[in-house]
C-alpha cells in the first residue's frame, strides 16, 4: 500500500472512530461547554472549517502552486479556531453534523487527487492531510471520550 493510500485509509479509519465518539450525544450534550469555551459543537465546526480552508490549499499544490495564498497566515490557529466555530453558531446541530460529514468527504476526495509524490510523510501535502484528518479526528475524538466518561456517558 502506498504512503498516500495509507494516510487516506487511516484518516478515514480515524473519522469512522471520532463519529463513533458523537453516537448517542444528546442535544443537550452537544451544546454542553466543557472544553474551555467550547462544546462538541464547536468542535465539529472548527473541524469541517479546517477541511474547508485546508482543501484549498491541497488544491493549489496539485496544481503545483503554493499551498497557502499570499497574506494569508496560519500562524495564529486559536483565531482561526475561534473563527471557524463563531461562523457556524447560529447552525442547527444537524446541519453541523452533515456539514462535518461532507467537509471530510470533499477534503479527502482532493487529497486523493494530490500527486503521490506530494503526499509522502515530511512532504507539505501529507501534513496537511495528515494535520486535518487522521490527527485533528484523534485528538479530538479522545476529548470527547474523556468528557464522556467524566460524565458517565
Amino acid at each position: 500500500m502506498s504512503e498516500k493510500a495509507k494516510l487516506i485509509a487511516e484518516a478515514e479509519q480515524e473519522f469512522a472512530a471520532f463519529q463513533r465518539a458523537l453516537a448517542g450525544l444528546t442535544e443537550a450534550q452537544v451544546r454542553e461547554v466543557w472544553c474551555g469555551t467550547w462544546g462538541v459543537r464547536e468542535i465539529v465546526a472548527h473541524i469541517s472549517g479546517w477541511h474547508r480552508e485546508l482543501g484549498s490549499a491541497l488544491e493549489r499544490l496539485s496544481r503545483g502552486e503554493k499551498p497557502i495564498p499570499e497574506g494569508v497566515s496560519y500562524d495564529d490557529v486559536d483565531a482561526w479556531n475561534a473563527r471557524f466555530a463563531a461562523a457556524k453558531t447560529s447552525w442547527a446541530t444537524e446541519a453541523l453534523l452533515a456539514e462535518l460529514d461532507a467537509s471530510h468527504a470533499d477534503f479527502l476526495r482532493v487529497a486523493r487527487g494530490v500527486p503521490e509524490d506530494r503526499l509522502l510523510p515530511g512532504k507539505t501535502a501529507y501534513k496537511i492531510v495528515d494535520l486535518n484528518s487522521r490527527h485533528h479526528y484523534q485528538v479530538h475524538r479522545d476529548d470527547i471520550l474523556a468528557w464522556r466518561a467524566s460524565r458517565g456517558n
